[in-house]
């Protein structure tokens, strides 16, 4: 995917003193590996991330804006950038 320089890239994560969330670290990750330049804005307490959560209408963050545009959570990145994702049906183990 091309990468125009005026894309306005936003990603939501939770960042507590007892707890970064990892997803929210992968997604981190992944924006930067795929050339995206991002915004990041931690969600501190609680409070924040449960006003985050009901203004956006998620189940949880971590939470990707493209252009104003949410792309969803971690699970939703690999599938916005037209990467294989894993399905958590299929067999992992072959004897």
């Amino acid at each position: 995917m091309l990468r125009a320089p005026e894309m306005t890239t936003v990603l939501y994560r939770m960042v507590m003193d007892k707890h970064i969330c990892p997803d929210g670290l992968k997604a981190k990750s992944l924006l930067r590996s795929r050339g995206f330049k991002i915004e990041v804005h931690w969600l501190r307490t609680r409070e924040e991330t449960d006003a985050f959560k009901a203004e956006h209408g998620v189940a949880t963050p971590p939470q990707t804006f493209i252009n104003g545009l949410r792309i969803g959570g971690y699970d939703d990145l690999p599938r916005y950038e037209g990467l294989k994702v894993h399905d958590p049906k299929a067999t992992t183990y072959t004897p």
